[in-house]
C-alpha cells in the first residue's frame, strides 16, 4: 500500500501562509500528502523548518517509509567517524520529520513512532561511544585495547533508562542513558587508566549527541540517572555501580531498572550486568511496600512540580499532571514492582506491554487495563503534538487560546471536542490510579459489640509490627475491617485472641499490612485461619512471605501433581547460581505449596485423602529437586558421583504417598558404584565414604535451619541395620541383606518403599528388585506371629493412646498400616496404599475389610486436620470453636461429641478385626 492511501487523518493549517509556504516546498506532494504537508507546516513552525529544508529527500522517503528509515539507518553505519557530527543531524531531521508526517497522518501507531525514534536513538548513541573511543584506542589511553575492540567500545555500555529503554521515545525527549564499562578486561593496576580513557570517550559522546550547531542537534542527553551523579564520574565500572544498587539503592531506582536495557556498546556485557541487578529490581517476595513508595515519589513531583490542586487544562503537563502519563507509568510499574520477582512474565519494559501482561495474571481487571491503554496512547499522541510545534522538550499543554486552536489543529479535530476528550481522559486516569495509590484512609473505629469489654487492641501498638510510623498508618486503615470481620466469627472472642497471637509474633508489619491492604480477600483468609488455629496463626506470623502465593494467580487452582512441582523446582533452582541461595529458594517454594495445601484443606477444596497425597507430592518434589543441586555442590569438591549415582527412597508414609502437614520423611539411599573405587575430583574419596559424606550433605540440605527455616526433618532408621548401619548402602550390599539377613520388618517396611530422587536406570533396578524379592508371598502364619509380636510390643512402648489419638492404640492407624503390610507381603502383592491393600486380602472376610478401611479413612482423617491445627496433641478444649468445627467437617462427623463416640466405636471394630485375624481374640482392652 502506498503512504498516501494509508492516511487515516490530518492535520489542518493553524497558519494557512505557513502552510501554503511548506506546500511550495514540496511541489511533488499532492491529494492528502499535500494537505498532510500544509496541515503539519501550516501548524508545527519546526515542521515547517524542516519540510523546507528536507524537502527533496522526503518526496522519496514517503513512497516507502519503512525502507526510507532503514537505509537511513545503515548509511550512518557506513559513515566514517570524522563524518559523524553532521551526518547524525542530519538523520535527525530527516527521522523526525518522516515519524511526525507518520504520526499526523495516521499511518504509524502510537508503537511504531516511539519505536522508529528509539531505534535512531540507540544507532546515535552506539555510533557516538565507538567514535569516541576509537581515538583513545589508537592513542594506547585504553589499556591492552586494540582496533578490534571499537566494535564494543572497549568493553564500555551505555545502558537506556526510562522512554528509551522501553522503547517509548517521545517525540522531542531526552535521552537518559547510564555508561558503565567492565572492570573485568582490566588489569588491577590499568583500573585507572582505563576509567579515565572511558570518562573522557563518555562525556565526547555526550557532546557529540547534544552540542547545538549549524546543522542542529541529535539527542540532549542527561546522564545523572546513574548511582550518586553528584560524587560519581559519568562512567563507572560494573562493579562498583552493582556495590551502590545492593546497599544504597532505592524504589526509584527499582523502578527504573524495570526499562534498562543495554542499548549500545558492549551489549553483551551490559546484559550480564542487568542480568546480576535482577534480585535488586526484583525481589522475592510480593513487594507491596512499593506502593508507598511511589506514591510518595508522585507527590513530591507533584509539590516540587506545582502539580497538585484543581486541575485545569490550561497549561497542564501532560506527563507529571494529574491524571497524566507518570501516573500510568507508575501504577504499572508498581504493580510490575510487587509481583515481577515471582512472575517473570510481568518483567516487561513497554508501558502497554506491561499492562496486558498485569491484567492476563489477573492483577488488574482486563477493562482497568484496556482504558488506561487506550488514555495512555492518547495522551502520548497530544504529547507529540505539543512538542512538534517547536521541538521543545515540554509536555505542557497550551496556557493560551491560540495555542489551544494551534493544538488542535495540528490534531485535526474541533477544539471544544478536544478539550473534552482531554478532560475526560485525565479524569478516568487520576481516579483509577489514585485509589490504587492512595486508599481512603478510615478512621479510628469502635470495637465490635462482641470484642466491647477485650483489652488487647490496647496492647497492639507495643507490637513489633506496629513499631514504625509507616506500619501503623497502613493498619489504621485496616483496623477498623479487620475487627469487623473477626467480631463476626462464631467465637469472637477467641478469633480476636488468636489474631492477638499472630501480630504479636509478626517481626515487622509494612511488607505484610500493604499485603492486605491491597488484597482484602486475605484478611478474610487470615480470620479464617486464627478462627480455626491459634497454632496454624503462629506459623504464618514467623513465615507470613507464604501469603504472597494466595495472590499468584492460580494459588485455588487443581493440585499439579508431582511431576510439574518437580518441574517447576527444577527452574527455579536453576535461577540461582549459589548453592546457599538455592537451598532458600527451595525452602520459600516448599513453605509457599505446603501452606496451599494447608488452606485447601481448610477451605474444604481438598479431601483428606487429596490433601495427604498432595503432601508426599511436595515431598518428593523436595527431594528430587535438592538431590542434583546437592550432588552437583558436592562434585566441585570430590569429583561427579562415581559409577551410576544413587537414588533416594521413600520408606513409610511418604513411600506410601500419604503425609500431612508435620510428617518426617522416612529415607534410604542406596548407591552403585558400578566398580568405580574412587571419585574423581580435586579431593577424591573412596566410593564408600564419598555417598556416605554425600547423603549427609542430602540431611543437611534438607534439615538446616536456614534464613527461610527448614524444609523436613529426615529419618533414616530404616536403612538395612538400622542405626548401626552405613547411611548410604551399595546397590550389591543391599540386594545382598535384603535376600539373606533382613529382618522380617524389614520386609514389611518394604512393601511400601518406593524410589522418589535419583537416576533412572538405578531407580527402575531398585523397584524391580523390591518387585521380585516380594512376589512370591510368604507363609501367613510366621508374618501374622510376627506382626502379632510386633503389635503388643508397641502397646507396651508406647501406650494405647488417648481418646483423640489416630496413629497409636488398638483398633487406630499404626494397626491397620502393620496389618496391610502384612497382607501385602503374604499375598506377594506390594501394594503400598494401605486401603487397596485392604480391599485385596483374600486373609480377611469382607466385612472385615470394609471395616478397616473405613476405620483407617477416620483415624487418617482425623490425623491430617490434627496435625495442620494443632502442634501437640488434639485437645478440644484448647482448640476452640474453629477448630473442633473444622476437624468435626473433616472427619464428616456433627460436631466432636460425634466424632469422639465414631472413634472409640471404629477402634474398636477394627481392633477386633485385627484381633481375629491375628488369632489373638484375648488382647482385646
Amino acid at each position: 500500500m502506498s503512504f498516501a492511501s494509508r492516511i487515516t487523518r490530518l492535520p489542518r493549517p493553524f497558519d494557512p501562509d505557513r502552510g501554503r509556504e511548506s506546500l511550495s516546498a514540496a511541489p511533488w506532494a499532492g491529494g492528502d500528502v499535500a494537505r498532510l504537508i500544509e496541515g503539519a507546516g501550516g501548524s508545527a513552525p519546526y515542521l515547517n523548518g524542516l519540510i523546507d529544508r528536507e524537502s527533496a529527500w522526503l518526496e522519496g522517503a514517503l513512497e516507502d517509509a519503512e525502507a526510507a528509515l532503514a537505509a537511513l539507518m545503515a548509511d550512518l553505519q557506513e559513515a566514517p567517524f570524522d563524518a559523524l557530527a553532521d551526518g547524525l543531524r542530519q538523520a535527525k531531521r530527516r527521522v523526525a520529520l518522516l515519524t511526525a508526517l507518520c504520526d499526523l497522518a495516521g499511518t504509524w501507531p502510537l508503537e511504531r513512532v516511539t519505536g522508529a525514534l528509539t531505534d535512531f536513538a540507540d544507532l546515535a548513541v552506539d555510533l557516538a561511544l565507538k567514535a569516541q573511543i576509537a581515538p583513545e584506542i589508537r592513542r594506547g589511553r585504553l589499556p591492552g585495547a586494540t582496533e578490534d575492540d571499537i566494535a564494543v567500545a572497549g568493553g564500555m555500555v551505555a545502558l537506556a533508562m526510562g522512554k528509551m529503554g522501553a522503547g517509548e521515545l517521545n517525540y522531542s525527549s531526552d535521552i537518559d542513558l547510564i555508561c558503565l564499562f567492565d572492570e573485568t578486561r582490566f588489569d588491577p593496576a590499568d583500573y585507572m587508566d582505563a576509567r579515565a580513557a572511558f570518562v573522557r570517550a563518555t562525556r565526547k559522546a555526550a557532546a557529540l549527541l547534544s552540542d547545538l550547531t549549524g546543522e542542529g542537534y541529535v539527542f540532549r542527553t542527561d546522564l545523572r540517572l546513574r548511582p550518586d551523579p553528584a560524587v560519581t564520574p559519568v562512567c563507572l565500572a560494573m562493579e562498583a555501580a552493582e556495590r551502590y544498587y545492593e546497599s544504597l539503592g532505592r524504589t526509584w531506582e527499582r523502578a527504573a531498572y524495570i526499562k534498562a536495557r543495554a542499548c549500545a556498546g558492549d551489549i553483551a556485557a551490559g546484559e550480564r550486568f542487568l542480568r546480576a541487578l535482577r534480585p535488586f529490581v526484583w525481589r522475592k517476595h510480593l513487594d507491596f511496600a512499593a506502593i508507598q513508595d511511589a506514591h510518595d515519589m508522585r507527590l513530591r513531583i507533584r509539590e516540587h512540580k506545582g502539580f497538585h490542586g484543581k486541575q485545569a487544562l490550561e497549561g497542564h503537563n501532560m506527563k507529571l499532571g494529574r491524571g497524566g502519563i507518570r501516573e500510568i507509568e507508575f501504577f504499572t510499574q508498581t504493580r510490575q514492582l510487587i509481583a515481577g520477582g515471582r512472575d517473570r512474565a510481568l518483567r516487561l519494559r513497554g508501558t502497554v506491554p506491561g499492562l496486558a501482561a498485569l491484567a492476563d495474571k489477573g492483577w488488574i481487571p482486563h477493562d482497568v487495563a484496556g482504558t488506561l491503554t487506550d488514555h495512555y496512547r492518547a495522551h502520548r499522541e497530544i504529547e507529540h503534538r505539543v512538542q512538534m510545534v517547536n521541538d521543545a522538550q515540554t509536555h505542557d499543554l497550551p496556557k493560551s487560546p491560540e495555542g489551544f486552536a494551534r493544538l488542535a489543529c495540528l490534531t485535526g479535530r474541533d477544539e471544544a471536542d478536544l478539550r473534552a476528550d482531554l478532560t475526560r481522559r485525565l479524569t478516568e486516569v487520576h481516579a483509577l490510579t489514585e485509589g490504587f495509590f492512595a486508599p481512603d484512609t478510615a478512621g479510628e473505629a469502635d470495637l465490635p459489640e462482641p470484642l466491647k469489654d477485650s483489652p488487647l487492641p490496647a496492647r497492639w501498638p507495643s507490637y513489633p509490627a506496629l513499631r514504625s510510623g509507616r506500619a501503623t498508618e497502613i493498619f489504621n486503615r485496616l483496623k477498623p475491617e479487620l475487627l469487623r470481620k473477626l467480631g463476626q466469627a462464631a467465637r469472637p472472642e477467641e478469633a480476636l485472641a488468636a489474631f492477638d497471637d499472630f501480630l504479636r509474633g509478626l517481626p515487622a508489619g509494612v511488607q505484610l499490612f500493604a499485603l492486605f491492604e491491597a488484597n482484602p480477600q486475605l484478611v478474610d483468609l487470615l480470620v479464617d485461619i486464627v478462627s480455626t488455629s491459634t497454632d496454624l496463626a503462629r506459623h504464618l506470623a514467623r513465615n507470613a512471605g507464604v501469603f504472597d502465593a494466595v495472590i499468584g494467580g492460580d494459588f485455588f487452582a487443581p493440585w499439579p501433581g508431582a511431576a510439574a512441582l518437580k518441574a517447576e523446582l527444577a527452574a527455579g533452582l536453576a535461577e540461582e547460581a549459589d548453592y546457599e541461595r538455592q537451598l532458600d529458594r527451595a525452602r520459600r517454594w516448599a513453605k509457599e505449596w505446603h501452606f496451599r495445601v494447608g488452606v485447601h484443606l481448610l477451605r474444604g477444596l481438598m479431601e483428606p485423602e487429596e490433601a495427604g497425597r498432595a503432601y508426599a507430592d511436595l515431598a518428593e518434589a523436595s527431594l528430587a529437586g535438592l538431590w542434583p543441586a546437592v550432588q552437583l555442590d558436592f562434585a566441585r569438591k570430590h569429583g561427579p558421583c562415581p559409577g551410576r549415582g544413587a537414588v533416594v527412597v521413600g520408606m513409610g508414609s511418604l513411600g506410601a504417598g500419604r503425609l500431612h502437614a508435620r510428617s518426617d520423611l522416612d529415607v534410604i539411599v542406596i548407591y552403585d558404584p558400578d566398580g568405580v573405587e574412587t571419585s574423581e575430583g580435586r579431593r577424591p574419596l573412596p566410593s564408600r565414604t564419598y555417598y556416605a559424606r554425600l547423603t549427609q550433605a542430602l540431611v543437611t540440605a534438607m534439615t538446616a535451619p536456614m534464613a527461610e527455616g527448614k524444609l523436613y526433618e529426615v529419618d533414616m532408621r530404616l536403612r538395612p541395620s538400622g542405626n548401626q548401619g552405613p547411611v548410604a548402602t551399595s546397590w550389591l550390599a543391599f540386594q545382598s541383606y535384603q535376600r539373606d539377613e533382613a529382618w522380617l520388618w524389614e520386609h514389611l517396611a518394604l512393601t511400601r518403599a518406593r524410589v522418589v530422587a535419583g537416576p533412572s536406570d538405578l531407580a527402575a533396578d531398585v523397584e524391580a528388585f523390591r518387585q521380585d524379592l516380594l512376589k512370591e508371598g510368604r507363609d501367613p502364619a510366621p508374618v501374622l506371629e510376627a506382626v502379632a509380636d510386633m503389635r503388643r510390643r508397641i502397646a507396651e512402648a508406647k501406650g494405647g493412646g488417648g481418646a483423640w489419638e489416630a496413629k497409636l492404640g488398638r483398633g487406630r492407624m499404626q494397626e491397620i498400616e502393620l496389618v496391610a503390610q502384612a497382607i501385602a507381603l503374604i499375598s506377594g502383592k506390594p501394594v503400598r496404599q494401605v486401603p487397596r491393600a485392604l480391599r485385596g486380602a483374600d486373609l480377611l472376610p469382607q466385612p472385615a475389610r470394609e471395616t478397616l478401611v473405613s476405620a483407617y479413612a477416620l483415624f487418617w482423617a482425623l490425623q491430617i486436620g490434627a496435625r495442620l491445627v494443632s502442634e501437640t496433641g488434639l485437645d478440644p478444649e484448647a482448640l476452640g470453636t474453629g477448630g473442633c468445627a473444622f476437624v468435626a467437617r473433616l472427619t464428616g462427623q456433627a460436631d466432636m461429641v460425634a466424632l469422639e463416640a465414631a472413634l472409640q466405636r471404629q477402634a474398636k471394630q477394627a481392633g477386633d478385626a485385627i484381633d481375629a485375624l491375628l488369632g489373638d481374640a484375648e488382647s482385646e482392652t
